[in-house]
C-alpha cells in the first residue's frame, strides 16, 4: 500500500518537519514491514507559462515544429523568478496548443524524471531556452501525445506559478507491505489510525466527515445467493446510489492525479478516478455503472455453468457455479468484487452513474480472482476483509464527489441491503495477556490500547468483555487481542527471556539415534543433502522394488512441479543420483553424499487420500484423525548413500582409491555401530546394482531375518542414465527398520586372557556359493572354541578346477579356562570342514 503523505495529513496530525523516512520508522513501530518511498523525481525551476506565439515550421525530414514565444513571468516583469529572460523560446513538436494556452515549462537547469536534465540548446535552428512539458515527462500519467494544457485540468494559475507545487509534484509516498490479516491498512484511513497509534497524534476519521444522509430508496436489487460458499453469504451489504447529469468532459483535479499516481494507480477520467480514489481513501472497493446502459435493477447471485461474460479487459471469462455476479435482466454485468463488465463501462458519453458499493465473503472473492487469474485492487481489499460499515460512508462520498467535481446532481433513487450483524464480544481474563507475553500490562494499559483501535469494553467479573470494531475482523479471540495490545504498547517492552527446558524432556530415542547416524557419517567424511522428493515412474519402478515385472504402487501429486517426475518416491537413490550429477557438471568429481529422508511405500491396492476436510476452529475428533490417518501412505525413514570419483586422491606415495562396493559396505559398519545395531551382509540380488557386486542388508529379528536394505555399486548402464562415469558405490538401508532394533539388549563379550590357537583353513567349493555362507557353515561346525573366523582370499585360477573357488580363512580358537592344544584347535577346525562340505561340498584345498 502507497500512502501519499499530503493525503495521510489530512486525516492525522503528522510530526513537524517529517520525512517520509520517519513515517516509515513510525509504521514500522506498530508492525508494518516498509517497502519503498516514491516521488516524483524532478526538481525546478518548473513553472507555470503562456504561450505567446507558435510558429510552425515544415523541416526537411517531413515533420513540422512550433517556434514558440512562451512568457514565463508575470505581465511587467522582465526577469523571470530564476534570473533569467520573462520570455523563452522554446521549439515544441506538439501540436495541441496554441497562442493563449498557459502551459508547463521546464526551465533550463530543471531535471525531469529519467533523469532528464534540461539545458538550452540548439534545434532546428533555433537555440530552445526550456521545454514545454507533457504529462508524461512530468510523470503525471502516461500520456505523450500532446503538452499538458492546464485549462485541461481546470486550472488558470498565474503566470510564474511553481507548477510543481501547483500540480502537487512536491509530494511523496511511503509504502509499506500490508499482511493478509490486517485489510483496514490497505486505506488511508487504516493508516492514519495506525500512525496515531504509533506517535499519539490527533486521528480524524473520515467516514465521520461526511454529514449523515439517508439511504436511497427505489431502485431494484435482488440479492439471489443460493449457492453459497462454506456455508456462508456472498454479500452481507450492498448499497447503491444514483447521481445525474454528470459532465464526463470534466478534467481530474490535478491534486487527485498526483496522489493517484503516488498511490500506484493512473488516472482514466473523473468518474473512475473518483471511484479508485474513495477506495484508496477509505478502503471500500466502489463500482461505478453508466445507468443508461443498465437494463432493469440488479441482482446479485451465482453464475450458471458455461455463463460467460466479457469484463473490462475486453476478455471473455468462462464463469465457474461458484462464482458471484452482477447481473442485469441482460446477464451478467460484472464480477462481484473483482471486476465490472465492458457492457455498463464509464465511458464518454456516460451522463447518469449508479454508485454501487458492496461488502462481499473474502474466501468466495479470493477463490474467483484465483480462479480466473484476475487480481484487482478491489479484489485484494475484499479477500483480506472489509469493513461492512463503510460501505453507505463509501456511496455517499462518492456521490459528493461527483456532484463537486462532475457537476452531478444527487438523486434520492438508490438501494441499501444489510445484514451485518454486531461482532460478537471476546472474553479476556485478568492477567491473560501478562501470562501469555509475557510482560506484566496494567489494566488500564490494556484497557487504553484496546479502546484505541475503537473497542468497546466492559467490565466484568473475570476480567473484561471486549467487543472488536467493525473494520478489524482479524480480531476473534482472546490471543489476538493479546497480539494488539502487545504491539500498540510496544514489543521493545516485552523481555527477551530465554526459556528453560523442562527435565527429562528433549530427544527420543529414534532421535537421537538417527541423529547419531548422521553424525557418525558427516565424521567418515560424508556430506549430508537434502534431495528432490519427486521423480519420474520410471525411476520409481527401477529403485523402489527389488526385481523388475509388474508396475509398483505409486503416489502421483495432483498439481506436480516439475511434469517429468510427477510422482513422490519410493527410494532415496534417484534424487542424491541426480545431486551427484549436479556436483560433477559443475566439476566437484568426488563426492559421498548421504541423505535421511522418507520414502512413500504405498501398499497395492489401496486408495489413498482422504475427501474429509476437518474444520479449522475446533480439534478434529478421534474419528476423523483416524480416516485421515488412514488416508496417508506408509512412509518409513530411509538412508541413501552415493559415492562416486575417488574415496582417496593422489598423492605422493600414494595411489588413488576408487569408490566402490568396499566403501559403500563401510558406510553400512558405521551405520550399524552409530545404530548399535547388528547388520548382517550376504550376496544379493537388485536390478539396479551389479550383479556379483550387490550385498543384502539384514537384522534379526523375532519371526528371523529381515531384510533392511542394500549396498554395493550401481549397474554400469543406469549409472550412465544419469551420466555418472565409472563405479558408483550406492547404499540403501530402512533405518525405520534397523533403528526398531536398537532398543534390542546387546551383550558384550569378555575379553579372553588365555592364549589363542591360529589356524588357516582353505576350502574349494562351488563359484556360485557365497563366501558369507561357507564362513558361516565353519563357525556353525567348529563350535564354542571357534573365536573369530576371517576371509583373507577368494582364489580362482591355476590348481582349481573350472567353476571352482578357493576360500581361505584365518581361524583363531580360544578357550576360557585353559591353553588349547594343537589337537584340539584342529578337531574344531576339522568339524566346521565337515559341515561346509555337508552344506556346500566344500573339499580342502591341497
Amino acid at each position: 500500500m502507497r500512502i501519499p503523505l499530503s493525503w495521510l495529513a489530512e486525516y492525522v496530525d503528522l510530526e513537524p518537519g517529517s520525512t517520509p523516512e520517519d513515517v516509515h520508522a513510525a509504521l514500522v513501530s506498530v508492525g508494518f514491514e516498509e517497502e519503498d518511498i516514491h516521488r516524483f523525481e524532478l526538481t525546478g525551476p518548473i513553472v507555470v507559462g503562456q504561450v505567446l506565439s507558435a510558429e510552425p515550421e515544415p523541416q526537411s525530414n517531413g515533420k513540422t515544429i512550433n517556434w514558440c514565444q512562451v512568457r514565463v513571468a508575470p505581465e511587467g516583469t522582465e526577469t523571470a523568478a530564476d534570473g533569467g529572460p520573462a520570455v523563452h523560446g522554446i521549439v515544441c513538436g506538439a501540436h495541441n496548443f496554441g497562442a493563449g494556452d498557459k502551459v508547463v515549462v521546464t526551465l533550463p537547469g530543471a531535471v525531469l524524471p529519467g533523469p532528464f536534465p534540461i539545458a538550452a540548446r540548439k534545434t532546428y535552428g533555433h537555440v530552445s531556452d526550456g521545454m514545454i512539458a507533457s504529462a508524461r515527462e512530468l510523470g503525471l500519467g502516461d500520456e505523450h501525445d500532446g503538452i499538458l494544457r492546464l485549462a485541461d485540468l481546470g486550472l488558470d494559475p498565474e503566470i510564474g506559478t511553481d507548477a510543481i507545487r501547483l500540480l502537487g509534484l512536491d509530494d511523496a509516498a511511503v509504502e509499506i507491505n500490508v499482511t493478509p490479516d490486517r485489510g483496514y491498512a490497505f486505506s488511508i484511513r487504516g493508516v492514519a489510525r495506525e500512525y496515531a497509534h504509533a506517535t499519539g497524534a490527533a486521528f480524524r476519521d473520515p467516514a465521520l466527515a461526511l454529514p449523515e444522509t439517508a439511504p436511497g430508496a427505489g431502485f431494484p436489487v435482488v440479492i439471489d445467493d443460493r449457492a453459497p460458499v462454506r456455508d456462508r453469504a456472498g454479500v452481507n451489504v450492498f448499497v447503491t446510489r444514483v447521481v445525474r447529469g454528470v459532465d464526463p468532459g470534466r478534467p481530474t483535479p490535478a491534486w487527485m492525479i498526483a496522489r493517484l499516481k503516488l498511490a500506484g494507480i493512473r488516472s482514466i477520467s473523473l468518474i473512475v478516478d473518483i471511484t479508485n480514489y474513495v477506495m484508496l481513501e477509505l478502503g471500500q472497493p466502489i463500482h461505478a455503472y453508466d445507468l443508461d446502459t443498465l437494463s432493469g435493477g440488479l441482482t446479485v447471485r451465482r453464475a450458471e455453468p458455461g455463463e460467460k461474460l466479457t469484463t473490462l479487459d475486453d476478455q471473455v471469462r468462462t464463469l465457474s457455479p461458484e462464482d458471484l455476479l452482477i447481473t442485469d435482466e441482460s446477464g451478467p454485468i460484472g464480477l462481484a468484487g473483482v471486476m465490472g463488465g465492458a457492457t455498463t463501462e464509464i465511458g464518454a458519453e456516460t451522463r447518469n452513474v449508479l454508485v454501487e458499493a458492496a461488502n462481499f465473503d473474502p474466501v468466495s472473492i479470493a477463490r474467483t480472482a484465483r480462479r480466473h487469474k484476475l487480481p484487482s485492487e478491489a479484489s485484494k481489499r475484499f479477500e483480506r476483509g472489509v469493513d461492512p460499515a463503510v460501505a453507505m460512508v463509501a456511496a455517499a462520498r462518492v456521490v459528493q464527489l461527483l456532484v463537486e467535481l462532475a457537476g452531478g446532481e444527487a438523486d434520492d433513487l438508490g438501494s441499501l441491503h444489510d445484514t451485518t450483524t454486531d461482532a460478537s464480544p471476546i472474553e479476556l481474563p485478568a492477567g491473560f495477556i501478562s501470562g501469555l507475553i509475557g510482560y506484566d500490562y496494567s489494566t488500564d494499559e490494556v484497557r487504553s490500547a484496546l479502546a484505541e483501535i475503537g473497542a468497546s469494553i466492559e467490565k466484568t467479573s473475570e476480567g473484561l468483555s471486549v467487543t472488536p470494531p467493525s473494520w478489524r475482523p482479524d480480531l476473534t479471540d482472546k490471543w489476538t487481542l493479546a497480539e494488539e495490545v502487545a504491539r500498540l504498547i510496544g514489543y521493545e517492552r516485552i523481555p527477551s527471556v530465554l526459556p528453560v527446558a523442562p527435565p527429562g524432556r528433549g530427544l527420543t530415542r529414534t532421535q537421537a539415534l538417527r541423529r547419531t547416524v548422521a553424525n557418525t557419517l558427516a565424521a567418515a567424511g560424508h556430506t549430508e543433502v537434502l534431495a528432490y522428493p519427486f521423480v519420474s515412474a520410471h525411476a520409481n519402478e527401477l529403485f523402489g522394488a527389488v526385481t523388475g515385472g509388474k508396475a509398483v504402487a505409486q503416489i502421483r501429486v495432483a498439481n506436480p512441479l516439475d511434469g517429468e517426475a510427477p510422482f513422490l518416491r519410493r527410494s532415496i537413490l534417484p534424487g542424491l543420483l541426480q545431486v551427484a550429477h549436479r556436483n560433477r557438471s559443475r566439476g566437484l568429481t568426488d563426492l559421498a553424499i548421504f541423505e535421511l529422508g522418507v520414502v512413500f511405500r504405498p501398499e497395492p491396492g489401496v486408495s489413498y487420500g482422504s475427501p474429509i476436510v476437518p474444520p479449522g476452529a475446533v480439534r478434529p475428533s478421534e474419528q476423523v484423525l483416524a480416516k485421515l490417518n488412514a488416508g496417508i501412505p506408509p512412509q518409513p525413514l530411509f538412508l541413501g548413500v552415493v559415492l562416486t570419483g575417488n574415496m582417496v586422491r593422489h598423492q605422493p606415495g600414494q595411489a588413488a582409491v576408487a569408490a566402490g562396493w568396499r566403501d559403500a559396505l563401510s558406510a553400512v559398519a558405521q551405520v550399524a555401530l552409530a545404530a548399535g545395531v547388528e547388520i548382517h551382509v550376504r550376496q544379493g540380488a537388485h536390478q539396479a546394482m551389479h550383479p556379483g557386486r550387490t550385498a543384502e542388508l539384514t537384522v534379526t529379528t523375532d519371526a528371523g531375518e529381515q531384510v533392511v536394505g542394500y549396498a554395493g555399486e550401481l549397474l554400469p548402464a543406469v549409472a550412465r542414465e544419469f551420466e555418472l562415469p565409472g563405479v558408483v558405490g550406492v547404499v540403501e538401508i530402512d533405518l525405520s527398520g534397523v533403528l526398531a532394533r536398537a532398543g534390542a539388549t546387546l551383550t558384550a563379550k569378555p575379553i579372553g586372557t588365555m592364549p589363542a590357537a591360529t589356524q588357516d583353513l582353505s576350502l574349494v567349493v562351488d563359484a556360485s556359493v557365497p563366501a558369507a555362507a561357507v564362513r558361516q557353515a565353519v563357525i556353525d561346525g567348529a563350535g564354542k572354541l571357534l573365536e573369530s573366523a576371517d576371509l583373507v582370499d577368494d582364489y580362482r585360477g591355476h590348481g582349481v578346477p573350472d567353476g571352482r573357488k578357493s576360500l581361505t580363512f584365518a581361524l583363531r580358537f580360544r578357550a576360557a579356562d585353559r591353553t588349547l592344544t594343537a589337537a584340539e584347535a584342529s578337531e574344531a577346525k576339522l568339524a566346521g570342514v565337515a559341515v561346509a562340505a555337508a552344506r556346500f561340498d566344500a573339499t580342502l584345498r591341497e
